[in-house]
């Protein structure tokens, strides 16, 4: 059974940091690529950040880039988001997804969210 289960949500004042995490199960993690999504209410789900399956490679938003950084460990089957110099347009749901692509079929699954509010 496929499982990504976020956590490290929390409320957090403007300019502070956070981590959240993302554990997986289920399938071999080492061959997905991984994102963080997140939506805000009254708005679309957008792209955060992603990861390649060996981590070497990583891309971010425009909004995030220089504050936010994603990582990975492939022994533990985990992936993180950590968050610096948050601002309360940052307050949203984030969610951890997964995706593999081959010839034939797009793999992709998602987590359940976790809620980081900004705000003093």
């Amino acid at each position: 059974q496929v499982q990504l289960v976020e956590s490290g949500g929390d409320l957090v004042q403007p300019g502070g940091s956070l981590r959240i995490t993302c554990a997986a199960s289920g399938f071999t993690f080492s061959t997905y690529a991984m994102n963080w999504y997140r939506q805000a209410p009254g708005k679309e789900r957008e792209l955060v950040a992603g990861i390649s399956s060996t981590g070497r490679v990583t891309n971010y938003a425009d909004f995030v880039k220089g504050r936010f950084t994603i990582g990975r460990d492939n022994d533990k089957n985990t992936v993180y988001l950590q968050m610096n110099s948050l601002k309360p347009e940052d307050t949203a749901v984030y969610y951890c997804n997964a995706v593999w692509r081959t010839t034939l079929k797009k793999y992709d699954y998602w987590g359940q969210g976790t809620q980081v509010t900004v705000s003093s």
